[in-house]
């Protein structure tokens, strides 16, 4: 199987996309048939081709330390072992036919597959779901000629489709083309024709199943449906800049800036972040501010991040189990970054408890922060007085009744004078 497989390494500079990615403009580009590569000049203009041995263990290896890998496969043709054992350490499937190719009778293209229907026409992507941004999304149609179909395991939470083929689609095997089919690696949208791995240290792996998608001639090429019949051009340049933005971190890299937490009744909220240093000790059902600044990475510069309207970045206030788990709102945006925050009460608990955000969408860098604080009691100077409390003046009233009582017997006891005895007069006889 022809493939392309990209690894971002240093020494050399990628020139396809003409923005930078987050994590510095280095790439390298290995392609196993060199007479193949003018086939791709628009996709990687002046990149040099290396071709070292590379195994599966090598390549996680190198997705452990950060890097970032795009895959392009090509249907119609055997699937070199290697790299079929590296997509199933990502629980990703390939057809296991000699020769797998995707075929759709119902979306091709007429002008170029119209006899084995094997050019898929298909849509741009649309959201994952309605709380995950899309970076993928445009006008136009995507043209996807001997497409190597992918079957994506359903355990893993760090996979997921960036595009699926049409409901119409099938995987069958050209070896066997006068065979009858009866049984298919997968159909429908159980087929994806490129899917996507974020690794828990924000590393991506892109799998694109048609690397001849990529070629010049379909960058602008002419495509004609079999329903409607009108011609139109093909998106599939624009498709590529977005999908190698993506993976080398152009788009969709989001940075954390200061993160800031304080006593909302001695500090004045206000929209500026503060410059004190953030207090390790509160007391029990203290008011406590926390603001946070988030940017996200577009192509060339760092802008303010937004999350998706039906998503929030929440903070959990948290010992063994979350206390408090809120919603943090946009405080105020600068030129770089927005600054979230949200204002609450500590709970009547002392320990060590932690601020937490944890926030990790698909197609998103992952954000995990954790700052830990000392959450004390009341001090013995610090209780509130009898007499706040409205729940203690019934007692107060009693307590001062009975002193109120004893006073007015004593001053009544003091100063009322003791009864007069009558003078005996013994009578003479």
């Amino acid at each position: 199987m022809r493939w392309l497989l990209s690894l971002l390494v240093l020494g050399i500079y990628y020139g396809a996309v003409q923005a930078l990615s987050s994590a510095g403009s280095r790439l390298l580009v290995i392609q196993e048939d060199a007479s193949e590569k003018q086939l791709y000049s628009t996709f990687w203009a002046d990149l040099e081709r290396l071709g070292p041995a590379l195994t599966p263990k090598a390549l996680l290896d190198f997705v452990n330390e950060d890097g970032n890998i795009i895959l392009a496969l090509s249907g119609g043709s055997p699937t070199p072992t290697a790299i079929s054992s590296l997509l199933l350490e990502l629980d990703i499937n390939l057809s296991p036919d000699r020769a797998p190719v995707v075929a759709d009778h119902f979306n091709y293209d007429t002008l170029s597959s119209a006899d084995f229907h094997d050019t898929l026409l298909v849509s741009r992507p649309d959201k994952l779901r309605p709380d995950v941004k899309n970076f993928f999304a445009g006008d136009g149609i995507l043209a996807f000629p001997k497409s190597a179909g992918q079957s994506l395991g359903t355990e893993s939470p760090l996979l997921v489709p960036i595009l699926r083929a049409p409901k119409t689609a099938y995987s069958y095997d050209t070896k066997d083309i006068d065979a009858a089919i009866e049984g298919t690696f997968a159909t429908g949208s159980q087929i994806a024709l490129v899917s996507a791995m974020q690794a828990r240290n924000s590393a991506r792996i892109t799998v694109l199943g048609s690397a001849e998608s990529l070629q010049d001639k379909w960058f602008s090429a002419t495509v004609k449906g079999p329903k409607d019949g009108k011609e139109s051009k093909t998106a599939n340049r624009d498709f590529a800049r977005q999908l190698t933005a993506w993976t080398f971190k152009e788009t969709g890299v989001i940075r954390v800036g200061r993160i800031q937490h304080y006593l909302s009744e001695s500090i004045a909220t206000t929209p500026a972040l503060l410059n004190e240093s953030n207090p390790t000790i509160y007391r029990i059902k203290n008011n406590v501010t926390f603001n946070i600044e988030l940017s996200e990475y577009s192509y060339d510069h760092w802008v303010p991040f937004d999350p998706p309207k039906d998503d929030a970045v929440q903070l959990e206030f948290t010992m063994l189990s979350p206390f408090h788990r809120l919603n943090l709102k946009p405080v105020y945006k600068t030129a770089t970054g927005t600054v979230y925050g949200t204002s609450f009460v500590l709970p009547d608990q002392h320990g060590i408890f932690s601020f937490r955000v944890n926030y990790k969408r698909p197609f998103l860098t992952n954000i995990v922060e954790k700052h830990e604080i000392t959450v004390r009691h009341f001090a013995h100077d610090e209780w509130p007085r009898s007499w706040r409390i409205t729940g203690g003046w019934v007692w107060i009233a009693g307590l001062w009744s009975v002193i109120g009582g004893f006073l007015a017997f004593v001053v009544v006891w003091l100063y009322s004078a003791p009864p007069r005895e009558e003078s005996i007069v013994k009578k003479d006889q």
